[in-house]
């Protein structure tokens, strides 16, 4: 998912002061990355975590994500869900 204009527009944040999109954009695809890693990590072993932390190539990542995770792509899409139904629920204040 590609975090640009086109995902505040979507999100009706498109009137957002300039000088602070790109900084919650940031935001928003860190917070991402913390809230799918920690649900794709629930259930996985100490060795599991360990192996994932080793790989550095995202198509191998992926085989692995397949493997060992094989519903990573829902966790994914619900976590996105979640966070866009967040952001449109606090557009008002995000606008500010």
């Amino acid at each position: 998912m590609e975090f640009n204009d086109n995902f505040l527009q979507e999100m009706g944040l498109s009137e957002m002061p300039d000088d602070q999109k790109q900084r919650f954009l940031d935001y928003v695809q860190e917070e991402l990355e913390v809230r799918i890693g920690e649900r794709i990590s629930e259930g996985l072993s100490e060795v599991q975590l360990n192996q994932f932390d080793l790989i550095t190539d995202q198509a191998e990542a992926t085989k692995w994500l397949e493997a060992n995770r094989p519903d990573y792509r829902n966790i994914v899409a619900s976590t996105i869900a979640e966070m866009k139904d967040e952001i449109r629920a606090n557009r008002d204040r995000l606008i500010g």
